[in-house]
């Protein structure tokens, strides 16, 4: 589809908020175009990446979050943690987490952050669905009081994990 198509498709939906995600979205060169686009025409505009590419592509009105990738994902070597320093407010940080290992190297990139007030970005920690009870990682969090927001991978509980698209 090109751009015109999608805003069409978008349009049709008559809702204001669009999240574009999937892969990685900034592997596709127009992303930050449509990102772009859809600020301009009013919509509020989510862009959920895996944090391997440079996010200061993007607009920075777009909310980015950087999906870090944690040592069980076996992409940990993909993530360019400089995207930390690109960061800006209204960003968001998510980690999924498939065991205290993840959580430990979760806490250890968090220590990188350099922003005078890294707490201008939340950070999500989400259980990996399966791999870990929420129960537990709720514990460690509370257990280290770590300033983070537990986030379940809703789309797993609403329908089937292996579902793809809508």
């Amino acid at each position: 589809m090109d751009l015109k198509q999608i805003m069409q498709k978008i349009v049709s939906y008559g809702y204001p908020l669009v999240e574009i995600t999937g892969g990685e979205p900034l592997l596709q060169k127009d992303t930050p175009d449509l990102a772009k686009h859809l600020l301009e025409a009013g919509y509020e505009v989510l862009l959920e990446t895996n944090g391997s590419q440079d996010i200061s592509r993007v607009d920075s009105r777009c909310v980015r979050i950087l999906d870090v990738k944690c040592p069980s994902s076996g992409e940990m070597n993909s993530n360019d943690l400089t995207n930390l320093d690109r960061l800006t407010p209204g960003d968001e940080i998510k980690f999924v987490i498939g065991d205290r290992k993840d959580y430990e190297y979760a806490k250890e990139v968090l220590s990188y952050i350099k922003h005078p007030n890294p707490l201008q970005f939340p950070v999500h920690l989400s259980p990996s669905f399966g791999r870990i009870k929420p129960k537990e990682l709720a514990g460690w969090i509370l257990g280290d009081r770590l300033n983070v927001r537990l986030h379940l991978q809703l789309h797993k509980y609403i329908w089937s994990p292996e579902q793809k698209g809508v």
